[in-house]
């Protein structure tokens, strides 16, 4: 007789992240999320999205992570960071600083906002070539360097795709930038890097779920980001965000993810005292100013 494997206790909700589009200026081959300049915003509407961060505060999360994508290219991007701040939410923005309106400059200096974004090699062709945009290694540096100027509270994962990837010169040279929290990690074999392969729960770090959730463009729940392929409900359709992470089906996602204390986390933060985990030609966004 097979027996079910049984769910983890459920832990309160203390960090949501909310994929807001699948839209990107960048076509990264290993991007999780299989986003990139053709593809849309999602489903969800403005309102669905306050909906959903509202809910997420009354649940005792203290940490949403607005996502992508890039999630910057959303049209309603600052109105929902804005709202987020509002229902007392820590907002934390993971980017890849192609591009940085002034608006939103003055939106990461907000003590409670925080900035992500990926980086890849300190060599700007082998930068470039992993992004497949152009000129995205010199945009990114120097909008790492201008929020590390400004003071702004930023970190930075970079993903180890092998193959001679100037890694430990990428992360000296962030250093040398000034960023202190820089994080390197393997690439998981999910969406682009899964290739033909069907994603598996051995790429999760073994913590999804625990304390956190994710809700994807067309309003899915995944345990999270880089869980896409666990759904566990919707929120689309008006069902509370409480009622899914309560559902039968949410137990049963959470518990067919081996649970392993010990697993390497997902770049470049996924610890549960770190609440996330990580993203990812020409657009009509290319020309924000910097």
């Amino acid at each position: 007789m097979t027996i079910a494997p049984e769910a983890p206790a459920t832990a309160p909700l203390r960090f949501l992240a909310v994929e807001l589009t699948s839209r990107c200026q960048l076509a990264c081959s290993h991007c999780y999320a299989e986003s990139g300049p053709t593809c849309g915003h999602g489903t969800m509407s403005t309102g669905e999205w306050r909906r959903v961060i509202t809910e997420a505060a009354a649940l005792g999360a203290t940490t949403l992570q607005l996502i992508g994508g890039e999630p910057s290219l959303h049209p309603d991007f600052t109105e929902l960071v804005e709202h987020a701040l509002d229902t007392g939410l820590r907002a934390r923005v993971y980017s890849n600083l192609y591009r940085v309106r002034a608006a939103h400059w003055r939106l990461y200096e907000h003590p409670r906002v925080d900035l992500a974004c990926s980086y890849y090699s300190d060599d700007a062709v082998q930068h470039d070539a992993i992004t497949g945009r152009a000129g995205s290694h010199t945009a990114t540096r120097a909008h790492i360097a201008e929020a590390v100027r400004r003071g702004i509270s930023i970190s930075v994962g970079i993903v180890d795709l092998g193959g001679g990837q100037r890694v430990a010169q990428a992360r000296a040279e962030l250093e040398a930038l000034g960023v202190a929290g820089v994080r390197i990690d393997r690439v998981r074999p999910v969406g682009n890097a899964a290739g033909s392969a069907l994603p598996s729960t051995s790429a999760l770090c073994g913590r999804c779920g625990d304390g956190k959730a994710a809700i994807l463009p067309d309003g899915t729940a995944a345990p999270c980001e880089l869980g896409r392929f666990l759904p566990g409900g919707s929120v689309a359709d008006g069902t509370s965000l409480a009622s899914v992470l309560a559902s039968d089906r949410w137990a049963r996602v959470r518990a067919s993810i081996p649970h392993r204390a010990d697993g390497n986390p997902c770049p470049p933060d996924c610890l549960p005292n770190r609440d996330t985990c990580q993203p990812g030609s020409g657009t009509a966004d290319d020309d924000d100013e910097d």
